[in-house]
């Protein structure tokens, strides 16, 4: 029994010695996503679309609120004014559009967020790819994403940044070929 444990000790040290050994030559990089996404033009692009997609459809909606708004208060200054059957109209039209307008907000919320989604999954993919191929070009073992504290010469942020511009340049001309 003595014997086992002491094969065990001998067995760890070595596998703890060609751990440490295997580890010295491990080329290790860092990368501060963050900094990539909000500088990359693939992310800007894709705010713009977001933007263009969504602003007029929210202008809208805001626009259909404040009359609502308008409305209602217009009903509560006149309720006492108005006729019964008038009242119970008003009442009536008003409760439809309010929930129209609550139906209104939730798709576009639901809009708003599913095409969100679809942006970041389509960045995400965009910069994985982008920090592998710079990995595997420049031998990388491990990349380490938003370290607390790197160097510079471990820090692969501005390559990874290029890489992912140059991917959407190529990207945004197999675009305009394919429109032709």
């Amino acid at each position: 029994m003595t014997m086992n444990r002491i094969q065990l000790s001998v067995l760890a040290a070595a596998a703890f010695l060609f751990a440490g050994a295997a580890n010295a030559e491990m080329k290790i990089a860092s990368v501060r996503v963050d900094e990539v996404i909000l500088q990359s033009d693939t992310f800007k692009a894709a705010r713009d679309k977001f933007n263009a997609e969504f602003e007029k459809r929210k202008k809208d909606l805001e626009g259909q609120i404040k009359t609502f708004q308008d409305d209602a208060k217009k009903y509560e200054r006149d309720k006492d004014i108005m006729s019964p059957d008038e009242r119970a109209k008003k009442e009536k039209d008003l409760t439809a559009r309010q929930v129209d307008l609550q139906y209104a907000q939730q798709k576009f919320n639901d809009d708003a967020g599913a095409r969100d989604r679809e942006f970041q999954k389509d960045l995400v993919g965009k910069l994985k790819d982008a920090i592998d191929a710079v990995a595997k070009e420049k031998g990388f073992d491990l990349i380490v994403r938003d370290p607390l504290y790197a160097t510079s010469t471990v820090d692969i942020t501005d390559d990874v940044l290029k890489r992912m511009q140059a991917s959407g340049a190529a990207s945004g001309d197999e675009k305009k070929s394919k429109k032709k």
